[in-house]
Parts: structure tokens; sequence; C-alpha cells
């Protein structure tokens, strides 16, 4: 699994000027341990960090994830900036024959076993995952249909577009080879133009810390998940005494 976590956080502003996005703290912890746990939780075991902008502090506090019970290692952007699709070439060699690639700004409840199941049955190079969003949190760029994403444009989108890329892909090696762009983005929209990209709905809405707007939102929301849990846990061993 990569997870892309070397975005600079711009429209962060000063949060970020000496802590990279993936470490700001929400809900009582850095942002990444949240996701971290989360993706244990999906089976997840080894982890390949894709860092960039203070990428050595997400190291030193994350480590080799042995204290989360995962292997974390590192692929450190190429010295030109040269995008997501970039920083993925970047960390292949540290990669499976397919992986799962998702973004370190996001928190998707979604469930992950099954996106690799429809993947490998779909017999496609790629999938994007979906949800449908009719302009509710962003501007819809995807036209989804029978299993597949017909048309993808993050840069233009159509009317028609009702799904949203939902930040969670599943690739092969050799979809990366479908376009020399430096973006993710140009990559799936040549291979839905092929017809070569799976897609997956997923049914929960996405958080994500990219805004201010939106880390609050994401505090508010695990704050409350994390107190529930708790609750669960504690009635759990109550009935157990």
């Amino acid at each position: 699994m990569c997870i892309l976590a070397g975005g600079l956080g711009t429209r962060l502003g000063e949060q970020v000027r000496d802590t990279p996005k993936p470490l700001l703290e929400v809900a009582g912890k850095p942002f990444v341990f949240h996701q971290l746990e989360l993706l244990r939780g999906y089976g997840a075991r080894r982890i390949v960090l894709c860092v960039g902008y203070l990428g050595e502090l997400i190291e030193r506090r994350v480590g080799d994830g042995s204290a989360l019970g995962l292997e974390v290692s590192y692929a450190y952007d190429p010295p030109k900036l040269a995008g997501t699709a970039g920083a993925v070439r970047a960390a292949l060699p540290q990669l499976g024959d397919e992986f799962l690639v998702l973004y370190g700004d996001t928190y998707l409840r979604i469930d992950y076993l099954d996106v690799q199941r429809v993947f490998r049955a779909s017999g496609m190079p790629a999938l994007m995952t979906v949800l449908r969003n009719e302009g509710r949190w962003d501007r819809s760029n995807v036209l989804f249909a029978d299993g597949r994403v017909v048309s993808y444009d993050k840069r233009d989108p159509t009317p028609e577009m009702k799904w949203i890329d939902y930040g969670l892909g599943m690739m092969r090696r050799d979809a990366l080879d479908a376009s020399d762009d430096d973006d993710l983005a140009g990559i799936y929209a040549e291979l839905a133009g092929r017809g070569e990209l799976a897609g997956y709905e997923a049914s929960e809405r996405f958080y994500e810390i990219g805004t201010p707007s939106a880390l609050a939102e994401t505090e508010e929301f695990l704050t409350k998940h994390l107190a529930r849990s708790s609750k669960l846990i504690r009635n759990h061993a109550a009935d157990a005494q």
C-alpha cells in the first residue's frame, strides 16, 4: 500500500509552516496515526509513505511502524517536484506488482479488502473508488456506470458527471505506463478513455484535512468516533465481568 504524504498543504497556511500535514494533531494525535490505525484494522501490514515536504519529521515520528503493528517504509519525492504519479513511480522499488494508493490527508471508511477483490476480478490495470457526489463536497468529476469509470476529468468536468474521485485507487505497476503525466489524475483519465479503469462505489462520505474547514470537520468527526468506540469497549468490558 502506498500513501501519498508529500504535499505542501499550502491551503492550511501557517498551520503547516513547521509541521507537515500528516502530523497535524487531530482528535488528540497526529492525523497519520488515525489513518494507519484504520488501515491496520482492514488487514494492512506493509505501507510505503511517499514523503516530501518535511518528510524527515514524518519518518522520525512514525518510525518503522512496529509500534502500530505495521511495517512502514519511506520513499522520498525526487529532487524536482514530480507530482503524485512521480511520487508513486519513486516508490515502485518498494511496492509489489499491484498496490493500493491513497492520499495522506484523507480518512476513508471503506472496505479496503473488498476494493482489492473487485480490482482483481475486473482484470483491468487500475481501479478508482468513487462516491455519488452531486456537487455536495466538491465538483463532481466522474462518470461511472456498470462497475467502470467511463470518464474522469479533474480539471474540466462535464455536467453529466455525478460522482467524485473518492481518493483511493488500486493499480498494477504497468498502469503507470498509460501516460507520462506527472499527476495520477492524468493517468486515470487516460485509462478511463481506453475503457481500462474499473470503479468501486463507496457508501460513506470521506473526511480530509486539506483546508481549515475540512480539518475542523474531521476533528469533530474523529473526536465523536473515538468517544463512541471507547464507550463500546467499556460496555463490552463491563458485560464480560
